[in-house]
């Protein structure tokens, strides 16, 4: 409710007459929370925004292009369908799916910045329609979706996070913001059949799991494999950025230190992007 589109664009947001909000964002119930994840931001008014050719999210990606070369829009599946809670709610439990705006934005983008490129964090749990109705839409503008290598191992051998069902039109992470570290996960928030999975399908003892979660993503078919300064570190769950659902310290709270990635760290990583033919 803080931020400036609620003075400059109002029209934009769905407020009643007094500029409170009628309805808010969230994510329904999921393997992050029970309750569902109660962001409560002002939701847009798609209708009104058409009505001028989404030139708001035109400027809003013109900006974000001159400051980064790749976009990764977080919640993509929101341009599909989104969890529409009402504002006076005290979680996310009681929302509804609600359309988006779907390809008529993007062929807007496209036909005033051209192509553009976007990853699409398509993550969480979705019924069928809205799988479908998302993958369409991302095959559609070639925006390719993401694999968190964390979500691979407890669900057999046809996981779709699982590196040999990839195909090149993703990006693969070995955790994200909302993830704990991996080795965080892999002592402490992770099941003993993930364990166990892991271990039997990477063949190792675990004792370097960081580096060996790194080692599958650089080496999968994804065309763009990523990690983080944690990982990197080997740092455990005390280092993780972010639990959702949750608000606070120790939330964003991590930093990297001055002097923590050492030139020994760089070599390792030097020699799997050359080994896996990553460089640039």
């Amino acid at each position: 409710m803080d931020c400036a589109n609620v003075c400059v664009k109002p029209h934009l947001l769905n407020f009643d007459e007094n500029l409170c909000s009628t309805v808010v964002s969230g994510g329904p119930p999921d393997y992050f929370s029970q309750t569902g994840q109660l962001w409560g931001h002002p939701l847009y008014r798609w209708e009104v925004m058409a009505q001028n050719g989404y030139a708001w999210w035109i400027d809003r990606f013109r900006m974000a292009f001159t400051q980064a070369d790749v976009v990764r829009v977080d919640h993509f599946r929101g341009f599909y369908n989104h969890w529409e809670v009402p504002a006076d709610e005290k979680t996310a439990v009681n929302g509804r799916w609600v359309c988006g705006p779907g390809a008529d934005l993007f062929h807007a983008v496209t036909a005033a910045l051209g192509e553009v490129a976007i990853i699409a964090e398509d993550l969480g749990d979705f019924d069928p329609q809205s799988r479908a109705g998302v993958d369409a839409l991302q095959a559609e503008f070639g925006y390719p979706g993401m694999k968190v290598l964390q979500f691979a191992f407890g669900g057999g051998p046809d996981d779709p996070f699982l590196p040999h069902n990839f195909t090149p039109e993703c990006v693969v992470y070995t955790g994200t913001h909302d993830n704990d570290t991996i080795v965080g996960w892999y002592n402490t928030t992770s099941t003993e059949a993930e364990r166990d999975y892991v271990r039997r399908y990477l063949g190792t003892c675990g004792s370097d799991i960081a580096w060996d979660l790194i080692r599958l993503a650089w080496s999968a078919v994804a065309h763009t494999a990523m990690t983080t300064a944690q990982d990197l570190l080997s740092l455990g769950h005390e280092a993780r950025m972010n639990t959702p659902g949750t608000v606070g310290a120790p939330n964003w709270c991590w930093r990297l230190l001055p002097g923590a990635l050492t030139g020994g760290i760089a070599a390792r990583l030097r020699e799997l992007t050359a080994i896996y033919g990553r460089t640039p």
